[in-house]
């Protein structure tokens, strides 16, 4: 079970990778002196260094198969799943927006109109859908191999 979190886990930090890459690309960092996106730079790179951390620590636990280290991870993963679901909240919105206003027009992605469109609103939902059906996996493999349930 302690492989299926791992992989599990790396699923998930690869959509996490390619959302945040989209995230800075599209300008979210300069967004934060805008107000323009609804995900404050402290909580996104938050979760990431959280969720980074503890991937490393869930590796460690593969190796060495040490059981503080399986619930170290389950600990530091609790407050990346809180982060996550707070930016999955004032992500809804910014997805409702678009969904309303239609696609992206192309003109909003010329730098002079890309300050106004939120760096977020270029999620690919099916991206934000797997990253967090994969987090959950994450965390329930993790639970359960922390707990010594389905063998390691």
């Amino acid at each position: 079970m302690d492989i299926a979190a791992l992989i599990a886990w790396l699923i998930t930090a690869l959509g996490g990778f390619y959302m945040l890459g989209t995230w800075i690309q599209r300008g979210g960092i300069r967004q934060q002196q805008t107000g323009a996106s609804r995900l404050p730079a402290p909580v996104v790179f938050g979760h990431f260094a959280l969720a980074a951390i503890g991937l490393v620590v869930w590796i460690i636990y593969v190796v060495a198969d040490k059981t503080a280290l399986a619930w170290t991870s389950f600990g530091l993963l609790l407050p990346v799943a809180l982060l996550g679901f707070v930016m999955l909240a004032r992500w809804i919105p910014v997805h409702r927006d678009r969904a309303a206003a239609g696609a992206v027009p192309a003109a909003a992605t010329a730098r002079g109109t890309e300050e106004s469109v939120p760096a977020e609103r270029h999620f690919p939902v099916p991206v934000v859908l797997a990253h967090g059906l994969f987090a959950v996996a994450t965390l329930v493999l993790v639970l359960l191999t922390a707990l010594g349930i389905g063998g390691s």
